[in-house]
């Protein structure tokens, strides 16, 4: 058998160490580096002198969240605290004092644990129940090694302790390994290049040279890759373009008018408050139609009856992240409107204040199409949809009637996975509230997609953070469109 100098080296130090040992005691022994020690394992693995057991070991261990609320106090502990000095107090009052994020958390926290909220105050109902409920996950936090899975999955949603894996690696001489014998694992100078120097003077003559065995097997090099989202992404363009849509951009940044108010979406909307939307500085100046707008709010302007309340002007002027693509969409055909014919789509961020977990990010990504020309209609946009998702690799694909503020009739789409039917997205007609102000002559038949969701579904990961994950080991492990 061939042999290395650095094989050479870990046979014989594991021969002296009993046949096994850890990978780091083999570092300390032979003064070798971590790579060499397993770059030598590993050739010495395939000629079947030694195996490589590894035992994965995962530590739970205290997040900066964690070590601040251990030094500073949780955001319900904060609040609590708050509450007995001052008694009941007004949600805003206490935002004034710790801040409208440690607020919201404790309130999250406490609710239903010893406190009441009645009418924008918060009242504390059972002061020992709230003060237990604190004292364990301060307890817990303390004591992280002795917690039982669903504690620790608690504080792991709750981002106070994080997860970390180590692989502890034991190298163990096969049989073929013992019976290497001591001549054959004297250390010689080798020579495993030839210089011109060595050439030129014919020293190369009194050295040893290092043989190589051509027919020894040597692991592919790993190559680089895009990203399977942006592999998706590029997908899903594809498959849009192939169907003769043209693909259209649109800024991040927009006016509550075109995200919110052209849509015919009224100014009460739940979506419209400040814990669902991120709203920025600054304002936009309106469109020359908004005046068209305002009067569908209030009262239809003959299109229909309205939603019956004073439209503000000051708040479609408000800038915010965009909440959905489809603001791409409602301009570019509010821009191209005298156009006959216009089939469009895009795939863009968009912005929500979510929670994360393993179905929701404050960022990601929708698909958005709209179709507009003489003689549209419901049947059009049902075969666009099955033809994308069939196209997908979704073959039983079906439509339940749903509602949206903007279209009508409106509809959901779900695909059969692994025996459950899933939604996926929706879509319908706009609303003439939203069109006829534009001047739009024909029906404009909309869709909007969650791609990540699709992507879940498609590389059949559980989490949607995975998604984002810098693990490449995981990464590359996800199928090549």
């Amino acid at each position: 058998m061939e042999l290395s100098r650095n094989e050479k080296i870990l046979l014989k130090s594991l021969k002296g160490m009993g046949g096994k040992a850890k990978v780091n005691d083999l570092v300390e022994k032979t003064g070798l580096s971590v790579v060499e020690v397993m770059n030598a394992a590993s050739w010495l693995k395939m000629k079947g002198a030694l195996k490589i057991n590894e035992d994965l070991k995962i530590n739970y261990i205290l997040s900066e969240e964690g070590k601040k609320s251990i030094d500073k106090g949780l955001p319900e502990r904060k609040l609590f605290n708050i509450l007995k000095e001052k008694g009941a107090s007004k949600i805003d009052d206490l935002k004034n004092i710790l801040g409208k994020e440690t607020v919201s958390l404790g309130i999250a926290h406490l609710k239903n644990n010893g406190i009441m909220i009645k009418d924008g105050t918060i009242y504390i109902i059972d002061e020992k129940k709230a003060e237990n409920t604190i004292k364990e996950i301060e307890d817990n936090l303390k004591n992280i090694e002795s917690l039982n899975r669903e504690k620790l999955d608690y504080l792991l949603k709750r981002n106070l302790v994080e997860k970390k894996e180590k692989v502890e690696r034991e190298l163990v001489l096969t049989q073929i390994g013992e019976n290497v014998k001591d001549d054959e694992l004297k250390i010689k100078e080798e020579i495993t290049q030839i210089t011109p120097e060595l050439i030129q003077t014919g020293a190369w003559k009194e050295k040893e040279l290092r043989k190589y065995d051509i027919k020894m097997f040597a692991p592919f090099p790993e190559m680089g890759r895009t990203h399977p989202l942006s592999e998706f992404i590029e997908k899903v363009r594809r498959i849009f373009l192939n169907m003769g849509f043209k693909e259209i951009y649109g800024q991040y940044v927009v006016s509550a008018f075109w995200n919110m108010d052209a849509l015919y979406i009224p100014q009460d909307h739940p979506a419209r408050e400040m814990q669902d939307t991120f709203y920025m500085d600054g304002k936009f100046h309106l469109p020359d139609y908004y005046q068209i707008v305002k009067k569908v709010h209030e009262n239809g302007n003959g299109i229909s009856r309205g939603w019956k309340y004073k439209w503000e002007e000051e708040l479609a002027r408000m800038s915010l992240l965009r909440t959905h693509t489809t603001v791409n969409s409602i301009k570019y055909l509010y821009d191209h409107r005298d156009e006959n014919i216009i089939r469009v789509f895009t795939i863009g961020r968009v912005f929500r204040r979510e929670n994360m977990d393993s179905t929701h990010l404050p960022e990601f990504h929708q698909i958005e199409g709209i179709m507009m020309e003489e003689n549209t209609n419901f049947s059009m946009l049902l075969g666009t949809l099955q033809e994308f998702y069939s196209q997908l690799g979704f073959k039983q694909i079906k439509f339940k009637p749903s509602y949206f503020p903007y279209t009508e009739p409106s509809l959901e789409i779900h695909v059969l996975k692994d025996n459950k039917w899933l939604e996926l997205g929706g879509a319908g007609i706009f609303r003439p509230e939203v069109t006829e102000p534009m001047g739009i002559k024909h029906k404009v038949l909309a869709w909007g997609l969650g791609l990540e969701r699709l992507a879940m579904l498609y590389y059949g990961i559980k989490d949607i953070r995975d998604l984002y994950i810098a693990d490449i080991e995981q990464l590359r492990s996800l199928p090549i469109l």
